[in-house]
């Protein structure tokens, strides 16, 4: 597992005339490497459902992470969880997973649809043993029942999470009247992952399993459906380059810094561009595919894998970061491409120029160099807090 990544991610689409979640999905690396992923679904649908949702996901992942024994953290949420006082059950669902660094996974599974397990395109079923616990507060009839598993995670391995809206995804419909069903899932995740099992990401994993599910009810969910994926995988790499080197003279380095990486490669920014242009003899041609009144079109040369302008493009790709639009940009552009280069990647190097661009504003106020910096480390704090990515930066 020493040359494997973590890449966990997940993809959700709230219930038909709802304006927020029922479900919560919540990740967390801690400083010893572990990763704590928590899926949680609400009673209901709406704010109160995903409220609770939230609530619980927090407070599993965090008990977790202080490294507080499981049966202890599932006790814990199930005291603390209300119960309705209509249906009798608590207020929330919620499945913990929890990855050592050398790929030991502990699972805790209450009430959610049972997880999945894919490995080397087949449906693994780990043993599971039961916890009888109290449901909490309300006066609840009988015990929660928890299953509690375990196993080492291999190469290439994928471990699927999702709501019940995903397993009842068309109840009612003359083709699934009881609902799409746990196997069918489980079939229909195995085959995406077969037709291209090193192309699949967790990301495109978890998209595809929603979007089926919404389109089984007839692209009107009646329910919020919310799918998660850890995939450990060889690690995908991403160089971006920004800004001008501080001389002239070190445009070289940059060059060499772009043709030793091993990966993709982005750059943001013209004049960034136009150097690597000069130094490698390569054309640079505007594409107009995608024109947008707010951001300035990408452009393409050989051996790049997008080529952007800097700061704007940069400072949309942290607003939609930071606003969570990521899954759903809404338009396509320079800077949506440059974020799903990042979320499609594991490890990311931004290489940023400190030289003052004149082309900016006047020379005797330096704010960009400045405001450059600070946007590019707010989209690598982003990308390693939510999206649990391996950033690097560092300045030429």
């Amino acid at each position: 597992m020493k040359d494997s990544f973590l890449e966990l991610s997940h993809h959700q689409v709230s219930k038909r005339g709802q304006s927020a979640p029922g479900d919560a999905f919540q990740s967390i690396k801690c400083d010893d490497g572990r990763v704590i992923a928590v899926l949680s679904d609400g009673l209901g649908s709406g704010i109160k459902a995903g409220v609770l949702a939230t609530l619980t996901a927090t407070m599993a992942a965090r008990c977790v992470a202080a490294d507080i024994p499981l049966r202890r953290v599932a006790e814990f949420v199930m005291r603390s969880l209300p119960v309705c006082s209509e249906r009798k059950i608590s207020y929330a669902t919620f499945t913990i997973v929890d990855v050592a660094p050398g790929g030991s996974v502990r699972v805790v599974e209450y009430d959610n649809p049972p997880y999945l397990l894919l490995r080397s395109g087949r449906a693994l079923s780990p043993e599971k043993a039961e916890l009888r616990l109290p449901r909490g507060r309300g006066g609840a009839k009988g015990d929660a029942v928890l299953k509690l598993s375990s196993f080492d995670a291999q190469p290439g391995d994928r471990v699927v999470l999702y709501s019940d809206g995903v397993t009842q995804a068309g109840m009612g419909t003359r083709s699934y009247p009881l609902g799409w069903g746990d196997e069918a899932v489980k079939g229909y995740a195995a085959a995406a992952v077969a037709q291209a099992p090193d192309g699949v990401s967790a990301r495109e994993l978890a998209r595809t399993i929603v979007h089926e599910a919404v389109a089984k009810d007839a692209w009107a969910p009646k329910d919020d459906i919310t799918c998660g994926v850890a995939y450990w995988r060889h690690p995908r790499r991403l160089l971006v380059l920004t800004g001008p080197p501080v001389s002239k003279d070190r445009d070289r380095e940059m060059n060499r810094i772009y043709a030793a990486f091993d990966g993709r490669k982005a750059i943001a920014g013209g004049t960034t561009a136009n150097i690597i242009a000069r130094e490698t003899g390569r054309a640079i041609k505007v594409d107009l595919s995608d024109l947008d009144p707010e951001i300035p079109p990408q452009s393409t040369m050989p051996g790049a894998d997008l080529v952007t302008e800097g700061i704007l493009t940069l400072a949309r790709v942290a607003a939609l970061l930071e606003s969570g639009q990521e899954e759903a940009p809404g338009r396509r552009n320079a800077a949506t491409r440059l974020l799903e280069l990042m979320l499609d990647s594991d490890v990311i190097q931004f290489v940023v120029g400190t030289r003052i661009n004149e082309a900016h504003q006047d020379p005797t106020m330096p704010l960009e160099l400045e405001i450059r910096r600070n946007v590019v480390k707010r989209i690598a704090a982003i990308l390693e807090s939510r999206h649990l990515k391996d950033t690097r930066v560092s300045f030429i």
